[in-house]
């Protein structure tokens, strides 16, 4: 008990690093790209727009022109509120789309980060086919899917083994995301002079410190509980509670306000045969995921360790008198398991803002997800969650963006009326 919470306090410290080493940097920028659409409707960029940037007081911090890929920036001489002023005679025969919004007042830029702005030039453009529109979202999906399956394994596994549906779970995606925030923000360690290399550390960082919360997490909290006969609604109650509990650590160590990764708010989109459009950071979420999972698959169906966990996760008793260390494989899903979700993390914070509930917003997709799939199996769990992103997106079509989780609920709740066991789940018989 004390190992474990000598493990809370340093767990504790790393976070309020975060809180306090921040202020200490000083390298906020606030910019942004100039784009429009020409008269034969190509995109463009508009060179010589002249930017100001003023603070809470009135005072000019610095002027701006954009170059000729519409690129401008201002370096700033610390976080705050400041308000961008755009002088409308150097639009070269542009016009805002939003004129009131000039100057763009209340633009807040936190420590370490360069903060994009948004002035969009001419009308806007008429919605897209809805078939279009259902390409995109469901490209989009796919990413969402893959994000949330990389979480999600860890969870199947875990329950297979164990039986215990752990609530917690999601906060090792939390952890995993605001470790890498500390290296790659907080830290800047800036390896070979390019932010992704930090960014890179940082998610190797967020892996690792992941995988050993996972790990001492079993050792001395689940493994005694085990041992003593615990019921499994008693570790769902510990599970909910440590939830909670870490869930308002992170919230007074980070703070309230959303975090981003450095740069990587705002990037270049990519067109693919003129369907749809994917910027070049979802383009490595959905390549590296797809790469991770795989190798996920391939470990589960190749090593030795592998078949071990399916085997337990299959038939407890069985894989227990056939030899195979049971607490050993546990173990292993424990600390594999919180590694995934640590990694699914720092993706996630790559295309959404990094906050202190980040990880449990994600937690009720998961179990989407796994009960889809089916419980206790990873390969259903990958299923699952790639068909639960799917309908997320896609219902956007038919619903408002707010209620967009509700698809993925449905879709469970269909599924599950004609196969209670799950896509990939055996059925069992009861009495």
């Amino acid at each position: 008990m004390t190992t474990l919470l000598g493990f809370v306090a340093a767990f504790v410290a790393i976070l309020a690093v975060n809180g306090t080493a921040v202020a200490q940097n000083g390298d906020e920028t606030v910019g942004g790209t100039m784009r429009a659409k020409d008269e034969s409707g190509e995109n463009v960029f508009v060179e010589g727009v002249e930017f100001s940037v003023v603070d809470v007081d009135g005072n000019e911090v610095g002027t701006a022109t954009t170059d000729a890929d519409g690129v401008w920036l201002v370096e700033l001489p610390g976080p705050g509120v400041y308000s961008v002023l755009l002088d409308t005679e150097t639009l070269q025969g542009f016009e805002l789309r939003n004129p009131d919004k000039n100057p763009l007042t209340g633009v807040e830029v936190q420590p370490s980060t360069n903060k994009n702005t948004l002035f969009p030039l001419g009308e806007r453009v008429l919605e897209e086919s809805n078939s279009i529109r259902a390409v995109q979202l469901f490209v989009d999906g796919i990413k969402l899917g893959m994000i949330i399956a990389m979480c999600a394994i860890g969870l199947s596994l875990i329950y297979g083994t164990t039986g215990l549906t752990n609530f917690a779970h999601g906060e090792m995606v939390t952890f995993g995301a605001m470790t890498a925030y500390v290296f790659h923000v907080t830290w800047q360690l800036d390896f070979l002079g390019t932010w992704m290399t930090s960014l890179a550390f940082g998610a190797i960082m967020a892996v690792l410190f992941a995988g050993i919360a996972g790990g001492l997490f079993n050792r001395f909290v689940w493994k005694p509980l085990r041992n003593r006969g615990a019921s499994l609604i008693s570790a769902l109650v510990v599970s909910i509670g440590l939830s909670i509990f870490f869930r308002y650590v992170f919230l007074y160590q980070f703070g309230g306000r959303a975090g981003f990764y450095r740069d990587y708010r705002i990037g270049q989109q990519v067109e693919f045969f003129g369907l749809f459009t994917m910027l070049r950071k979802d383009i490595f979420i959905v390549v590296f995921s797809a790469l991770v999972l795989v190798g996920i698959g391939t470990a589960l169906s190749r090593t030795r360790v592998g078949k071990a966990m399916r085997a337990v996760s299959d038939n407890r008793d069985l894989a227990e008198s056939s030899g195979i260390d049971v607490e050993q494989v546990i173990r292993y899903v424990w600390i594999v398991g919180s590694a995934l979700a640590g990694l699914g993390g720092v993706l996630f914070g790559l295309t959404e803002n990094i906050n202190w509930e980040m990880g449990f917003r994600l937690l009720l997709l998961m179990f989407a997800g796994v009960t889809l799939g089916g419980l206790g199996t990873a390969y259903g769990a990958l299923l699952g969650s790639i068909i639960a992103g799917v309908f997320i997106q896609m219902s956007t079509l038919v619903i408002p963006g707010d209620m967009k989780n509700v698809g993925a609920l449905m879709a469970l709740i269909i599924i599950l009326l004609v196969r209670p066991q799950g896509l990939l789940g055996r059925a069992e018989r009861i009495g």
